[in-house]
């Protein structure tokens, strides 16, 4: 995976638009994100992390409140993020549940929630879902991993790292397996054991 720009209006910390071009800043290599406490460091990644899988890692995610308490009351709350997965080029576009105010009357409504996956194809975007688990599914398997294991190896929440060296052994293996592509070396090993239990047989036998 390697994304281009993120865009978020009226998300987490961020009342406005705040655009960022990634390809910009990794042109020189690899880039320090900093900030004072509160300056929307991890709202950043939280956005990343809605846009690929419609959650934010942590108890960030359980409060269900990702919309800016500080946005305009007819500021529309979105995520798009432009990357390249799986060697295409997409475009994701994500809008969280959330209530806002009536545009007639008084009180509030429920403004549902959206997605809009779109792929560049010769220059031009073509839509290919709007549907939440269609979308899900095919941003999964471009990326690889689902929304856990991408939030335990790539957008870590402080504090979890040391859940994830404590979690169980087989299951540690069989996501650094998958993130790192080591398959085929347990598949050597396991075709190199069955062979020697096989050759073992045939010396016994003779």
């Amino acid at each position: 995976m390697r994304p281009h720009r993120l865009r978020l209006t009226a998300f987490g910390s961020f009342a406005g638009t705040v655009e960022i071009d990634l390809d910009a800043l990794s042109g020189n290599g690899l880039f320090l994100l900093h900030g004072d406490t509160g300056a929307g460091k991890s709202t950043l990644l939280d956005a990343m992390g809605f846009a690929l899988y419609g959650r934010v890692p942590g108890v960030r995610n359980d409060a269900k409140r990702l919309r800016s308490d500080y946005a305009a009351p007819d500021a529309h709350t979105e995520v798009q993020l432009e990357a390249t997965l799986g060697g295409r080029r997409m475009r994701i576009t994500r809008s969280p549940e959330y209530d806002r105010p009536k545009k007639s009357g008084t009180g509030t409504t429920t403004q549902k929630g959206r997605v809009l996956l779109e792929e560049q194809v010769g220059g031009v975007w073509t839509t290919l879902s709007t549907a939440f688990r269609e979308a899900g599914d095919e941003i999964a398997e471009l990326v690889g991993m689902s929304a856990d294991q991408f939030f335990q190896v790539v957008l870590l929440p402080q504090g979890e790292f040391a859940k994830f060296l404590r979690a169980d052994s087989g299951d540690r293996a069989k996501l650094l397996e998958k993130l790192f592509g080591t398959g085929l070396y347990r598949s050597a090993e396991e075709w190199l054991g069955g062979r020697r239990i096989a050759t073992s047989r045939a010396v016994e036998a003779a």
